[in-house]
């Protein structure tokens, strides 16, 4: 079984957010920091070299493939900021964020000033009590 590639390590957070070269997704990037801190109640941890993650679960899939990942985060992207999570339903809490587009659990978001700050509030809420839920973290 293949090993995972995306590792908590001990690379500099703030270090990290320094090389954000746009100041509005830098900005974006703090604004996330705070609310997934909140949420989890973790300090932020990188991932690999571009991910931001809170906390830690482990899975374990009936395929036999099992890991850990962060209960929340966040990547700043050239494109879009990514959001790892469970987003639930397009026509829940979902439907009401604004703009943004989803992957498998990646939720893509162009700039914060696009989605209703609340909304986002309760989804990685939400995200992070279903993980803690379903991976009994």
């Amino acid at each position: 079984m293949a090993e995972n590639k995306t590792k908590p390590n001990n690379l500099s957070v703030p270090e990290f957010m320094e090389t954000i070269a746009d100041p509005a997704r830098r900005a974006d990037a703090e604004a996330l920091i705070k609310l997934m801190r909140k949420a989890t109640g973790e300090k932020p941890k990188m991932w690999g070299g571009a991910i931001v993650g809170f906390g830690s679960c482990h899975y374990k899939y009936e395929s036999g493939r099992e890991g850990d990942m962060p209960l929340a985060g966040f990547s700043p992207r050239k494109a879009a900021t990514v959001l790892y999570g469970s987003w639930g339903e397009p026509d829940g809490l979902l439907g009401k964020l604004g703009k943004y587009s989803t992957g498998k659990s990646c939720l893509y978001i162009k700039k914060l000033a696009d989605v209703d700050a609340k909304v986002l509030k309760a989804l990685i809420d939400e995200s992070v009590a279903s993980a803690r839920a379903r991976y009994k973290s």
